[in-house]
This record gives C-alpha cells, sequence and structure tokens, in this order.
C-alpha cells in the first residue's frame, strides 16, 4: 500500500511547493503533477496518478478543487478509484476513504 500524492497548479506564477510539502509531510511515496488549470479535461499527470495506482494505495490531494473540475467529475473520479479498490484522501478538507482500524485485541466494548 502506498500513498500517492496528486499536485496542480493552473498557472506559471504558481509553484508546487506548498502542495509537495504538505504531501511529502503526510507521508506519500510518489507523485505526479500537472501545472494546467483545472478546466482543462486533458490531465496527464491526474491521468498518470491513477494508471500508477493499485488496490490498496491511497491517492492523496492537498485540496478537493485540485482533483476536480465539477461534482459530476469529481463523482465520475470517486467511482472510479472505488472500483479498483484505490484510496482517496484530501488534505485540506480532512477526508480520507480508507477504513477505520480494528480495535485493537483485549479491548472490551462497552455494552
Amino acid at each position: 500500500m502506498m500513498l500517492i500524492g496528486y499536485e496542480r497548479i493552473s498557472t506559471d506564477d504558481q509553484n508546487l511547493t506548498l502542495q509537495h510539502d504538505a504531501l511529502q509531510a503526510a507521508g506519500c511515496e510518489k507523485f505526479f503533477s500537472d501545472k494546467i488549470s483545472v478546466a482543462k479535461a486533458d490531465r496527464p499527470g491526474l491521468k498518470d496518478t491513477f494508471e500508477f495506482a493499485k488496490k490498496g494505495d491511497t491517492i492523496v490531494v492537498w485540496r478537493l478543487d485540485h482533483l476536480g473540475r465539477s461534482l459530476k467529475d469529481l463523482i465520475a473520479l470517486v467511482e472510479e478509484r472505488e472500483s479498483r479498490k484505490i484510496e482517496f484522501r484530501s488534505l485540506q478538507e480532512s477526508m480520507d476513504s480508507a477504513p477505520l482500524p480494528l480495535p485493537l485485541a483485549g479491548l472490551t466494548p462497552l455494552l
């Protein structure tokens, strides 16, 4: 299981440092990026991210709006991710699709 970072900026005036540092601090081991507007349908870095990710991996983004162009686009990406058993995490929105860990052995739930 690998944490894979996807970072995107929309203009050449911006840089990826803030996003990259946050993704690195979150434990990402592999990074893909785009320097293109989210309005563009063709985002080669995002395509490469999904092609690289395998079952059990987690795709991590700094902010949710860096992933999808619209709600419809986000839903399609989530459905693709779910069908391939790839997890998703957004750092700024504190969203994480990974399942919660099982209770520790020896602990008894309160009834």
